[in-house]
């Protein structure tokens, strides 16, 4: 996600270093080449101009505070100009209203569809609502079909009308359907429409119109770059939408729209997709991307995911484990589970602090499909007393599992260092040696 541009502008604020005041001289360099990165990553001229000139306006004549030097301190600037171009804090859904109405509007080809299912599952298991998605996309083949599909995944209700071809017609008996199936929110999928295409967009403004939804949401793809900025006027002066969702931002994208789309129509973003997985959908925290930008990582989003994942009723049953010294390799293997739910290892190390220059390796997600194949090649009793196992276990386990005695040995030591690891958790200065046991897991 944006990782060229934060390659980019981290190597430029590296040229301060070194510097005991930041000056106009020392500052010019540097902006220089943060306008040149804005630029690459399809930040408009006009806008790229006008953000540098900002960060170079606040940076000169300041003195360096106590605790800062001055590539610290400018960094700062610019974090915080990153921020507020990006709309500076989330934008909250308006969702008062039963049941309320949600009409995503956008693009062919924008990822409405997809992105109507991962939003229902998003209000169902976050915010403990009962959606109901709607299909009124009648002019995309399969779009029904794959809309129903897609709330079969999520255990959601979906809404269509084998022969109405008027979408119109089934928003309005859409709602009917929610209130006496008590679903409190309704996502309107539509179809995909261009801008210059006039018969489409009088079809979904006289659905906006009728409905008068408490959210309309403008679905783009953030690889379409400067495109999405001017397509997103478009719409907005037909449906004066109240927020964007941004897909795709996982893939070889620039950035620019994400950086851009705030200044340019004055809307929030307020959601980003992230992955593949129905689960990939966040909500946008633009402070937090700006932290990420700057290779600050994103420790508050890495927590919250964390927290979905792993229970408190679990986590008390671990620790009587650990305490009577019964961790297996079960356990071992629930929690790499749940790690791989977190996401990909390269974007979780994107979340760490300082790991910018991690999360330049290639990563392997497929390690933990051979951590998998390997436990299970056990037998409960190995997998429960991992003492047990022996050489001559090891080689029917490697076997079993299509992989080599090294690697179920790797996979042993790591699973010893982390039984090391909770005992010392246990003791005085826990956190300190378990730091010191994590620069050794390799």
């Amino acid at each position: 996600m944006l990782e060229n541009l934060s390659q980019r502008i981290n190597k430029a604020l590296h040229l301060l270093k070194g510097y005991g005041q930041i000056t106009e001289i020392n500052v010019a360099e540097t902006t220089k080449e943060i306008r040149r990165s804005l630029l690459d990553a399809d930040v408009n001229f006009k806008l790229a101009k006008e953000f540098t000139n900002k960060v170079k306006e606040k940076a000169i004549g300041q003195n360096v505070l106590q605790t800062l030097n001055p590539g610290q301190l400018f960094t700062k600037i610019v974090r915080d100009e990153l921020a507020e171009l990006m709309g500076a804090e989330a934008s909250e859904m308006n969702l008062g209203k039963n049941p309320s109405v949600i009409l995503m509007s956008g693009l062919q080809g924008s990822g409405k569809t997809t992105i109507s299912a991962k939003l229902s599952n998003y209000l169902k298991k976050k915010k403990g609502k009962n959606p109901l998605l709607v299909a009124a996309d009648v002019y995309r083949p399969a779009a029904i079909t794959q809309l129903h599909m897609l709330g079969r995944q999520v255990g959601i209700d979906v809404y269509s009308e084998k022969d109405n071809k008027n979408p119109l017609d089934i928003a309005k008996n859409s709602i009917k359907q929610a209130r006496s199936h008590n679903h409190n929110v309704i996502i309107i999928d539509t179809a995909g429409r261009l801008s210059i295409d006039q018969e489409m967009m009088d079809e979904i403004s006289a659905i906006h119109t009728a409905l008068e939804p408490e959210e309309t949401l403008f679905v783009v793809d953030s690889m379409t770059g400067q495109d999405a900025i001017t397509t997103a006027k478009n719409f907005n002066e037909v449906l004066n939408f109240d927020g964007v969702v941004l897909t795709k931002l996982d893939g070889d994208t620039r950035g620019g729209a994400a950086l851009s789309i705030k200044n340019v129509i004055n809307k929030p973003i307020k959601f980003i997709g992230t992955g593949e997985k129905i689960d990939d959908i966040d909500i946008f925290h633009p402070d937090r991307m700006a932290d990420r930008i700057l290779g600050m990582g994103d420790v508050i989003s890495l927590v919250e995911k964390a927290q979905e994942q792993f229970d408190v009723e679990e986590s008390k049953r671990l620790k009587r484990k650990i305490s009577k010294d019964q961790f297996g390799l079960d356990d071992y293997l629930s929690q790499i589970k749940k790690l791989k739910k977190i996401g990909k290892m390269k974007d979780i190390i994107g979340m760490i602090p300082g790991a910018n220059n991690i999360k330049d390796i290639e990563i392997d997600d497929g390690i933990f499909k051979t951590t998998e194949a390997i436990i299970q090649s056990m037998t409960p009793t190995e997998r429960s007393q991992p003492k047990i196992i022996d050489s001559r276990r090891k080689k029917r386990i490697a076997n079993g599992s299509g992989t080599n005695v090294e690697e179920v040995n790797k996979l042993m030591k790591q699973f010893q260092q982390m039984g090391k690891m909770m005992k010392m958790m246990k003791g005085p200065g826990g956190k300190s040696k378990m730091i010191d046991m994590l620069g050794k897991i390799s």
